[in-house]
């Protein structure tokens, strides 16, 4: 998915570089904010068409990009408990 995000230019949703407070001084708020939503929904969709029903469920809470990820990340982030 790493590699999916970067070769469409959106993986700075993921990181969390780009985010969804928009300057509103911004000349084009509106089509800047519209264009983040848009690209936000989409990564959504992708990550859920590539995840089991079950995981999808879950991720079906978040409305953030970058929330799915810290989500998925907590879920499969193994520690050692030596």
């Amino acid at each position: 998915m790493k590699n999916f995000l970067r070769a469409k230019f959106m993986w700075c949703y993921i990181s969390g570089i780009k985010t969804k407070s928009i300057d509103t001084k911004f000349n084009n708020y509106a089509t800047a904010l519209e264009v983040w939503e848009v690209d936000n929904s989409k990564i959504i969709i992708w990550v859920n068409n590539s995840v089991i029903y079950s995981i999808g469920a879950q991720l079906a809470k978040y409305d953030i990009t970058k929330e799915v990820s810290d989500h998925l990340s907590q879920l499969y982030t193994q520690s050692s408990f030596a």
